[in-house]
């Protein structure tokens, strides 16, 4: 979804997309973008459902509305955009694993005095 919402972004301009498209296009990759939405995430359950239906649906609409070969550019170019732009720490990897094996080992000695 974070790569359609990313063509979506990039074929905004493109003058082969017609305008309403272009219109409904910014509407929906600022919303998927944005930190903002219509029904707050901390609200359980209700808060993501604005995240799994408005968006998809509104990327749907706008896919359909784009020529299809006018989408296929913009997805690849998105794709290929969002591969390289992609940070590749294995340093950063390696950390993270061994603070969540830390964490479940830590987790796993109180469990362990507790139920003795």
């Amino acid at each position: 979804m974070k790569a359609d919402a990313f063509a979506l972004y990039l074929a905004r301009r493109d003058p082969r997309v017609p305008w309403r498209a272009r219109a409904l296009a910014v509407f929906i990759a600022g919303y998927a973008l944005s930190p903002v939405d219509l029904i707050p995430d901390f609200i359980p359950v209700i808060g993501y459902l604005d995240d799994l239906i408005v968006v998809p649906l509104g990327i749907a609409l706008v896919v359909r509305m784009i020529p299809h070969e006018v989408w296929a550019e913009y997805r690849e170019r998105a794709l290929t955009e969002l591969e390289a732009s992609k940070p590749k720490s294995r340093l950063a990897a390696v950390v993270v694993i061994a603070i969540w094996l830390a964490a479940g080992a830590w987790a796993a000695s109180i469990a362990c005095r507790w139920a003795a």
